[in-house]
């Protein structure tokens, strides 16, 4: 398992990827002042964002299959916890974004070669058994 996204992991039979890129921001805004640098004050976490990039060969790893569980759970709009294969709980994310590029054809049109980007955004850890209840 190289990592897990709710119910899904990442794997050699599933969706392996190749690079994982993330990209942690701090909010301070800033305020004008006469004759010197502007002040700035810490607000708290910004956007945490993480980017799953890699290549799927469903003759060889991987399954096309894998892609559309991951679109399924995208439309479902909840937040799910993501964990590295090591154990480290890197948080509640979202699914922003799904880039696939199919290539390589064969002549019924399935791809040999699926390049894929995922992007996943973190956010607040939330009850997500509360979404669309009458308790929020």
């Amino acid at each position: 398992m190289m990592m897990g996204y709710g119910q899904f992991v990442f794997s050699l039979p599933t969706l392996a990827y190749q690079e994982l890129q993330r990209q942690t921001a701090w909010r301070h805004p800033s305020n004008s002042r006469v004759g010197t640098r502007p002040a700035r004050q810490y607000v708290g976490p910004g956007d945490d964002t993480i980017t799953l990039s890699g290549v799927l060969a469903p003759e060889f790893m991987g399954d096309v299959v894998s892609l559309g569980k991951l679109r399924e759970m995208a439309d479902a709009g909840l937040s799910w916890p993501l964990v590295t294969g090591t154990g480290e709980v890197l948080g509640a994310f979202v699914i922003e974004s799904l880039h696939e590029t199919r290539n390589v054809l064969m002549d019924n049109g399935a791809a040999r070669r699926i390049e894929f980007q995922l992007q996943l955004a973190r956010v607040d850890e939330q009850r997500t058994d509360a979404i669309g209840s009458d308790s929020l």
